[in-house]
């Protein structure tokens, strides 16, 4: 279905759903509140929309309640499966969904998945777009993800003025899934450079150096990168808390790895990576942070 529907974006005209209010997702909603959009959200625990409730947003029991109420709905959960349930079902989000409604998945999930969202979407007369995002809380607690758009071009177009408010790098990739293909390529390569961050580190502190110092050294020069700047850091504090967890990140690198078969395609870096995050979380690491991926190279090497 060609997007022969356009429309405008207005605080106070234009209604909200989000669904998914995690570590992410409640801190990117709040800045369409604090735009002045009204916001209908749901999540699996109640408690943690709780902060998007105080400051106004209306509670939903279930996804097909959201799309009900929304003229476009957000969806930032953790898995696959958790996008089906959401989405899929008597009541899903696709159930509730109207004619010329928005559906903007930004979980990182399978094109494939994505892309019968669109399709099935389509047969409502209404539109969906995957948006995947990178940037850790980080990045959604400062309104700078860099967000990575599959659909129509118009649709993308039309809620780009809300995608803003999340991002500071808004980009259209193609058609449905080809968002998600973008934040693999994405996934691929932060797996090969919190390898190198992790093990740097560990080379630093068992060669007697600093690793304040060698830190502020490399960071500037040809490694720089995001990981060095922002998870390097919390790693010489002893900071492992979550930004992105290692369950979501083995996720990821599945659906990369998965994605690599049907397109008869070898990456053994990115094999070797995801061997090694699965051993952190055999080891209990899983609800950390990437970071901790440091922990369990330590472990592995004593």
């Amino acid at each position: 279905m060609s997007a022969s529907l356009r429309f405008v974006v207005e605080p106070g005209k234009t209604r909200l759903g989000w669904i998914g209010t995690g570590v992410m997702g409640c801190s990117m909603c709040s800045h369409l509140q604090i735009a002045g959009y009204q916001v209908t959200v749901f999540n699996r625990t109640r408690a943690k929309a709780q902060p998007l409730l105080d400051a106004g947003a209306t509670w939903a029991d279930t996804p097909k309640d959201v799309a009900r109420a929304s003229d476009v709905i957000f969806t930032m959960v953790g898995f696959p499966r958790d996008v089906q349930e959401v989405y899929f079902g008597p009541s899903g989000l696709l159930a509730g969904l109207k004619f010329g409604g928005v559906a903007v998945d930004m979980t990182t999930t399978s094109p494939s998945l994505a892309a019968d969202i669109a399709r099935r979407a389509a047969q409502r007369g209404a539109f969906a777009v995957d948006a995947p995002v990178s940037g850790g809380d980080l990045g959604a607690r400062n309104a700078a993800l860099s967000i990575m758009c599959g659909g129509d071009a118009d649709i993308i177009g039309g809620v780009a003025p809300l995608l803003n408010l999340l991002g500071t790098n808004v980009t259209r990739q193609g058609g449905p899934g080809a968002g998600q293909h973008a934040k693999l390529c994405n996934q691929i390569v932060i797996a090969g450079t919190m390898i190198g961050v992790c093990e740097s580190l560990l080379y630093a502190a068992k060669a007697g150096l600093d690793p304040a110092a060698v830190l502020g050294a490399i960071t500037k020069g040809a490694a720089g990168s995001w990981s060095l700047e922002n998870l390097a850091p919390r790693i010489l504090k002893g900071d492992f808390a979550p930004g992105f967890m290692i369950d979501h990140f083995v996720k990821d690198m599945g659906i990369a790895l998965e994605e690599c078969r049907r397109l008869s395609l070898t990456l053994p870096g990115l094999e070797l990576v995801e061997k090694l995050y699965r051993q952190a979380q055999e080891m209990g690491f899983g609800q950390n942070g990437t970071q901790a991926l440091y922990l369990a190279l330590e472990k592995l090497g004593s």
